[in-house]
């Protein structure tokens, strides 16, 4: 189910994906993911938008990167996982996944999920 959740302080839909994953992930405020990401990206010398500046990140905070046992769409995967939380590559995009439910500025259930992180215990 695709919940509405644009937390972009201009809100602005473009370009962020990352960002706004990242705030419904870890329950922080745009601008506090935004820094937060940035530093990462400063400290291993990359921008914090490329997946293995966020992957990393997400590591550093109690996630791990698993992979797909079949090919599904975002929509698919909730269906698939109704508890837990996830945040999902699809190759272009990053969207958080909680208890089943699609957190995002648009509805992104079609897209194809390419690999996932998900909190780790």
């Amino acid at each position: 189910m695709w919940v509405a959740y644009n937390p972009n302080r201009r809100e602005r839909y473009t370009n962020d994906c990352v960002i706004r994953a990242i705030t419904k992930a870890l329950d922080v405020s745009w601008g506090a993911a935004y820094w937060m990401l940035a530093l990462t990206g400063f400290e291993e010398g990359d921008m914090p938008s490329i997946s293995s500046t966020w992957g990393l990140f997400l590591e550093n905070h109690g996630f791990r990167r698993a992979l797909l046992k079949k090919r599904c769409t975002v929509r698919e995967f909730c269906a698939e996982h109704p508890s837990g939380l996830y945040v999902l590559a699809t190759g272009s995009h990053v969207v958080t996944v909680i208890d089943g439910a699609y957190y995002d500025s648009w509805d992104s259930g079609g897209e194809p999920v390419a690999y996932y992180f998900e909190e780790d215990d």
